[in-house]
């Protein structure tokens, strides 16, 4: 990878790659340290990394730091579990990216990730498999169970709009 391709990665990659790890820790800091060190990491490689794989190289690697990230996290305040997904339907309130963001935000790790990278990136099943480690049918098993987690936390859709 030339200087220029390097470039035109970062002109190219970094919006959508700081949304991705900002979606998933919520830490505008962290999501910044946290692009930085994969496009840090892919100049390190660039002599071995083709240009065409450079998305996603970036965004398996940007994954990794995050779980590394999340686990560091968890360890530092364990008393944070996870209470599971129900219904908070305000009829008060019809903000319909902020309930989703909520309910996203509910989600296990691995579920949100894929969701994240399916929906949100627009990511194939079989280049979330390659970022994440994952077999295409675990991707598909995974989505599945957000998306119907995400289902029963929202209710109906027609209660929120």
């Amino acid at each position: 990878m030339t200087v220029g391709e390097y470039n035109a990665c970062v002109d190219s990659f970094a919006d959508g790659l700081y949304r991705f790890i900002l979606k998933n820790i919520r830490d505008e800091e962290n999501a910044k340290d946290i692009v930085q060190e994969s496009f840090v990491r892919l100049w390190e490689k660039h002599k071995v990394v083709n240009f065409e794989k450079s998305k996603s190289y970036l965004f398996t690697t940007a994954y990794h730091l995050l779980i590394d990230e999340i686990r560091k996290e968890r360890y530092k305040s364990s008393s944070n579990d996870f209470t599971g997904l129900t219904s908070h339907y305000d009829p008060r309130y019809s903000d319909l990216s902020q309930i989703l963001d909520e309910a996203v935000n509910r989600l296990p790790e691995i579920q949100r990730v894929v969701v994240m990278l399916r929906d949100y990136e627009g990511y194939s099943y079989k280049e979330i498999g390659e970022i994440t480690k994952l077999s295409e049918p675990q991707v598909k098993v995974y989505i599945y169970r957000a998306r119907m987690a995400l289902k029963h936390y929202i209710g109906s859709v027609d209660l929120v709009i």
